[in-house]
């Protein structure tokens, strides 16, 4: 009992001995996780959190953008934003340009995904293709269809001796929204390529034993495969929907008389035009509450299919 009491007695020296080691290395891999970390969220919060409670902060004031006189006017500033009718306008037409990519490029980007699956040796080389208009710069993208297919004098417009639609009130937001989804559409294509490609093969393969075409593969195997993969995509062309403001400031500045405005449009107008920030913010609040509205969906609906 004496040779038991003996050896037993190093192991419970060495135990609590051997907790504050832990604890020390927890606490330095704690430490060096924090400081790891730390560049990325200095840099989040001075580009992301400081400039949104600016923005909010501003947008009950009549901050000219000048100086650091501001008054607070309450709710004024949304006041006189939904009494214009040009903000009218503006929403109606970043609902036009949800709809319309929401449809054209996703079913195009879909239809394309699916088509290179087929192709074995040169889906790369497509994908590289498709890619170009996105990795290039909306001035570019913008000087390319102006110069070439919206200019009456040599461009396919021209040609066709058809009017351009961006002198058009009622069509000039969807010519600059073809340029925009003709940028876009490549893009979808290689997220959907990348998420189809993800599909089990064992359910592929099962489908097709079972006797299934090529449309009902794509229906009841590959499109719940990327279920959630679309909705992603879905909600951030919502959010990117009503951030529009490079491509139509590019095309047409929002014109003419207002066609073409988008509340991305209407609130540079209000900052660098009319130098009422105050406005400025207001709109860009309302713009951050529709986005806001898509990702609440997106959180919702992600929720019920991991519960379903």
């Amino acid at each position: 009992m004496t040779v038991t009491a003996t050896a037993a007695a190093p192991t419970a020296q060495t135990t609590p001995s051997g907790r504050p080691r832990r604890s020390a290395y927890r606490r330095r891999q704690s430490l060096i996780n924090h400081l790891l970390v730390a560049p990325a969220l200095l840099l989040s919060g001075l580009i992301v959190v400081v400039p949104g409670i600016l923005t909010a902060v501003f947008a009950f004031t009549d901050w000219t953008g000048i100086g650091y006189h501001a008054h607070f006017v309450g709710l004024q500033n949304f006041k006189d934003i939904l009494d214009d009718p040009v903000f009218a306008t503006a929403l109606s037409n970043n609902i036009k340009w949800v709809v319309l990519f929401l449809t054209v490029p996703a079913i195009i980007g879909l239809l394309t995904a699916w088509l290179l699956l087929r192709r074995r040796r040169t889906r790369t080389f497509y994908q590289v293709v498709y890619l170009m208009p996105y990795v290039l710069a909306p001035a570019v993208n913008a000087m390319v269809w102006l110069s070439v297919i919206y200019n009456p004098y040599g461009g396919v417009i021209g040609v066709l001796h058809i009017s351009s639609p961006l002198s058009s009130l009622h069509g000039a937001i969807y010519g600059a929204a073809a340029v925009d989804m003709w940028h876009y559409w490549g893009f979808l294509t290689v997220v959907y390529f990348g998420a189809l490609r993800q599909t089990p093969v064992d359910q592929i393969e099962a489908a097709i034993c079972d006797g299934a075409n090529s449309w009902q593969v794509f229906k009841h195997v590959y499109m719940p495969s990327i279920r959630p993969t679309l909705m992603l995509m879905g909600v951030m062309t919502v959010i990117f929907s009503f951030l529009a403001f490079d491509y139509v400031y590019l095309l047409t500045q929002g014109g003419p008389a207002h066609g073409s405005e988008v509340m991305g449009t209407y609130a540079y107008a209000f900052a660098f035009s009319a130098f009422e920030f105050g406005k400025a913010s207001a709109v860009g609040i309302i713009m951050s509450f529709f986005g806001l509205i898509a990702s609440c969906v997106y959180t919702w609906m992600s929720r019920r299919q991991l519960n379903s």
